[in-house]
């Protein structure tokens, strides 16, 4: 990518499944990322989140941002989803939103988009987190999807990385000493902890990119860590409503009647 000067990349990993709707949903994204990223229209001094770029008050909480109610904000010039970006983590095992409270998030703003209502969600009892806690589920209904900076991420399903950004993960991860998993070594980059410096890095929950889960022996599931020794009977992709991986054959004959993996029970 930085060979090649491009402007951005995205990246999978080779197991990586995403909603049908990928389009509409990076599209209302972009809408999100640029509510916390750009300047305000009427005052270009200002952003909607006052805790960004650099927080001045580690007790401020940011201000929660309703989807429908956007700001007016200044056109970008570099990428649909907003200038100055980093990374865009878009698919992962689990995060959580930056908070006063939380040291690794100190640096981090606090600001978050709230998009309620999104039928590409599924309700939270299919929502799930490798953490203990689950902000998106205790905190919000169902069908929520929420933009916000990222603060203790797991796993790198899935992330945009600009042309800037990728120039400062080659020298940190590349130069500079890595002593642990990229995805862990990537939460440091973006937070600013484990002696990095803080970089601008969006997330969305829950993420846009999942791991595709083939029927047969979890055993295969990875190669880095126990996924159990039972047969699989049916695929699955956890929290994608209408997967691709499983709606090939209804795209492929161009129909509309997509399977969802997990309709709504209330």
């Amino acid at each position: 990518m930085v060979r090649r000067n491009l402007t951005s990349a995205l990246i999978l990993e080779d197991d990586a499944d995403w909603d049908v709707r990928i389009k509409e949903q990076l599209f209302e994204y972009a809408y999100t990322s640029r509510a916390l990223l750009q300047p305000l229209s009427n005052d270009p001094s200002t952003h909607a989140d006052s805790t960004y770029p650099n927080p001045q008050d580690a007790t401020s909480p940011g201000p929660i941002i309703d989807f429908n109610q956007l700001p007016s904000t200044i056109n970008p010039t570099t990428s649909p989803y907003g200038d100055n970006w980093d990374v865009l983590w878009l698919g992962h095992c689990g995060m959580s939103f930056p908070t006063a409270s939380s040291k690794a998030a100190a640096n981090v703003p606090k600001g978050r988009v709230v998009r309620l209502d999104d039928p590409t969600v599924p309700e939270r009892q299919y929502l799930h987190t490798v953490f203990s806690d689950d902000d998106l589920k205790s905190e919000y209904p169902s069908h929520t999807r929420l933009t916000h900076h990222v603060s203790d991420a797991a796993c790198s399903l899935g992330y945009a990385i600009s042309q800037a950004g990728a120039r400062r993960l080659l020298y940190w991860l590349g130069l500079m000493e890595m002593t642990t998993a990229f995805d862990l070594e990537l939460r440091h980059f973006c937070e600013g902890s484990d002696g990095k410096p803080y970089h601008n890095c969006l997330t969305v929950q829950p993420g846009l990119f999942q791991h595709h889960r083939p029927a047969g022996n979890k055993t295969f599931e990875s190669d880095i860590s126990s996924h159990g020794t039972e047969y699989r009977e049916k695929p699955v992709t956890e929290m994608i409503r209408w997967s691709l991986r499983m709606n090939v054959e209804t795209l492929l004959a161009s129909k509309t009647d997509f399977v969802d993996q997990f309709p709504d029970t209330e």
